[in-house]
């Protein structure tokens, strides 16, 4: 349990530093916002970690096994692809900023196939839901040190010395992995690369609403993550200091987030994956909403602190029923590569669609960008309709039916 936490830590760390503290960062070196926008596609590798995952299904390296090999590997040239971004300057340097941070996004979705495929394999059945939790947890915490104790640590040491910082705080992960067992894997891995590639997606692709459902994935949470996309030079126009920032913002959401994950669970198991999709997607266009408010009222802490916790409260809800969504269409037999697709999908929000919010924040003004990102999460609650058929089957529980999928 202690190894699924530290992984989730390690997961969870690299994923802000590519996001909000280098949006901090750039918008207080006067970058312009469609630029830092645009930063966003450096996320791409988080959208596109399903073609590269049969490979890390198929191939052992020739040392600490099949899981354990790859993930000391990736983790050493994630932590030197951190600490190089603190070598870089955002306003001489937009490219090789560019660059380096995409090679952190590249390392840290290796991380996450390999990190996800082990603790599925490590755990027995009966743990999984406790290891699933701690593992939130830790990368939770991650985030945290990335985001909160980064953006704090800047405002004295500087964001350079931070991404540096931040490199070496990968060891911990990488101890980790070294003291671990390899997992003992009784059904045999893919005898070809093509059976890796393929049978994963024949299985999802023949189910009769395949393409509905990777539909609703990439609908879901499109408003609140096209408004997160820009929250970071949002805070810093209104003038809240990088101290600021990482105290209310990161700290007080961290907390909110994990409340709304315990608090997101209980629900779904009361009311079932259909009504607790439905429940918390209206929740979240409310909290959306809430940057609106924030932006005609402009700096206001207490505002900002009941905002971001009402955000954060209902993005764990949210979260929470979204990925017991895709854990129950997901066939045990292909769970790493079938999950690593889902999530992807999961992610093209954060990274293709989240790509122009800087231009829509400059051309139609915090206000108005805010109400169009509630707007925008109509469709997807649209599309959940076609779930009904779940209604009656949740209620009892909290997976859907073989036929649903």
């Amino acid at each position: 349990m202690l190894t699924t936490f530290v992984m989730g830590f390690s997961s969870g760390m690299p994923l802000l530093l590519t996001i909000s503290v280098l949006q901090i960062w750039m918008r207080e070196e006067g970058v312009d916002l469609s630029t830092i926008g645009l930063m966003a596609l450096v996320g791409l590798p988080y959208t596109l970690k399903f073609i590269w995952a049969p490979i890390l299904d198929r191939f052992t390296l020739p040392f600490l096994g099949r899981r354990r090999g790859w993930l000391v590997l990736i983790q050493l040239l994630l932590a030197l692809a951190i600490a190089s971004l603190g070598l870089s300057n955002p306003v001489e340097s937009p490219w090789t900023i560019a660059f380096l941070a995409l090679l952190v996004t590249f390392f840290s979705a290796s991380q996450d196939i390999v990190i996800d495929a082990y603790r599925r394999e490590h755990l027995s059945e009966n743990e999984l839901g406790m290891g699933s939790s701690l593992y939130v947890y830790g990368y939770r915490t991650g985030m945290l040190l990335a985001s909160g104790g980064g953006l704090i640590l800047a405002d004295s040491l500087g964001f350079a010395t931070v991404y540096m910082l931040m490199g070496l705080c990968m060891s911990i992960g990488i101890i980790t992995t070294l003291m671990s067992p390899e997992p003992t894997v009784t059904a045999k891995p893919p005898s070809s690369l093509k059976a890796a590639v393929v049978e994963p997606f024949k299985e999802y692709f023949t189910r009769d609403s395949a393409w509905t459902i990777l539909l609703f994935i990439l609908l879901y949470k499109l408003g609140d993550t096209l408004a997160s996309a820009m929250t970071s030079p949002f805070y810093v126009d209104l003038g809240f200091s990088s101290t600021e920032i990482g105290v209310t913002v990161k700290f007080f959401g961290f907390w909110a987030t994990l409340i709304g994950a315990f608090l997101g669970g209980a629900l779904i198991i009361k009311l079932g994956i259909y009504r607790a999709l439905w429940l918390f997607g209206l929740l979240q266009m409310a909290s959306t909403a809430g940057f609106a408010v924030l932006a005609q009222t402009g700096y206001n802490m207490n505002l900002l602190a009941a905002v971001i916790g009402f955000e954060n409260l209902t993005a764990g809800m949210g979260t929470a029923a979204y990925m017991a969504f895709m854990a129950a269409l997901t066939d045990k037999r292909f769970t790493a590569t079938q999950y690593a697709l889902l999530t992807s999908l999961m992610g093209v929000p954060r990274t293709l669609i989240s790509a122009p919010s800087g231009y829509l924040a400059e051309i139609m003004g915090w206000t108005e960008f805010f109400i169009l990102c509630t707007l925008i999460a109509l469709p997807g609650l649209w599309l959940l309709r076609h779930f009904s058929s779940w209604h009656s089957q949740t209620d009892q529980s909290a997976q859907p039916s073989h036929q649903a999928k």
